[in-house]
């Protein structure tokens, strides 16, 4: 592992951990924007964190190590799948690491933590909120894992930079069961961000809330590692999405120029993508929790028939 490759996969890593926060920013400006309301300010998350960080943590009565431990895993763990995933450049040191499976797990991790803090000081809420979470990541991860699948038979490997350098780096190849897997990542992201139509970020009612119901009882630090935790993820997505469906930007090689190159690349389709997922949230009204079973069934199911396009159409290419 040499020094620029270590330096390198640094400066993803702190790029993942400032832009995360703006991307949380960007999409709720453009909400506000195509909801004809007046705009929060772009940098409202880091005024957001700053203030939490500075606030005294209140602990409720009962609350175990598990509580207190969780945030700092659930941080820990959108760090680390930022960290794994290419989006800068595919030779960084921790590409070998970045299988995609290894990846989900990462994800499952974070919200087995967040849901036994949810459930463990025992309000009716808390445990709603966790019971809810495992209910759709139950059923949105084997959907991701078609996807993740699909690409996979593209590339021959579950790797997320073997898969970019794959698509990427040949030549322009237009595949049919990428645009099924591409609607189902959609969906499952919508839901795995507790995004409409699945959640509502914006709201606290108490019957429809699944990710804000679980982190009531957090304050101070604990609550501004979640809520940081919480735009990771969103940034996970969206750049593993970039890397899985549009890789173009993304520097083969670990080196100055190419790095530079991608910055301004991952920044615009961030931009463009964060500009979509608010008009689609405006488009969309939120669904009753039992209707959750239907939209990432529908999502399963794209990813299968990908999955089943690629078999039967597309062995040849």
């Amino acid at each position: 592992m040499n020094l620029f490759g270590t330096l390198g996969q640094l400066f993803a890593i702190a790029l993942a951990l400032l832009l995360a926060p703006l991307l949380t920013g960007w999409v709720n400006q453009c909400r506000a924007w195509f909801q004809n309301r007046s705009a929060p300010p772009l940098l409202q998350q880091y005024y957001m964190l700053h203030k939490l960080f500075l606030k005294d943590v209140v602990l409720a009565h009962g609350a175990s190590q598990l509580f207190r431990f969780a945030p700092f895993v659930v941080f820990g763990c959108m760090v680390l799948a930022c960290a794994i995933i290419p989006t800068l450049s595919t030779d960084l040191p921790l590409a070998p690491a970045a299988d995609t499976i290894a990846l989900v797990g990462v994800f499952g991790l974070a919200r087995i933590f967040i849901s036994l803090a949810a459930m463990d000081i025992g309000t009716s809420f808390g445990s709603l909120g966790g019971r809810r979470e495992m209910l759709v990541g139950f059923l949105a991860e084997p959907a991701l894992l078609m996807v993740i699948f699909t690409t996979a038979m593209i590339s021959q490997s579950t790797s997320v930079a073997t898969i970019v350098e794959t698509l990427a780096h040949r030549d322009f190849v237009i595949y049919p069961s990428l645009a099924f897997a591409g609607i189902a990542f959609t969906f499952v992201s919508f839901a795995e961000n507790a995004r409409v139509p699945v959640d509502n970020p914006a709201t606290h009612l108490e019957l429809t809330m699944i990710h804000e119901a679980m982190i009531l009882e957090y304050s101070g630090r604990h609550l501004a590692l979640i809520e940081w935790a919480a735009s990771l993820k969103l940034y996970a997505y969206s750049c593993l999405g970039l890397a899985l469906f549009f890789p173009w930007g993304i520097a083969q090689g670990a080196s100055v120029s190419g790095l530079l190159l991608a910055i301004p690349a991952l920044v615009a389709k961030l931009a463009i993508g964060g500009a979509l997922l608010a008009g689609i949230e405006t488009l969309n009204a939120k669904v009753r929790i039992f209707r959750a079973p239907e939209f990432l069934g529908t999502a399963f199911l794209l990813a299968v028939l990908g999955l089943l396009v690629r078999l039967l159409l597309e062995t040849r290419i």
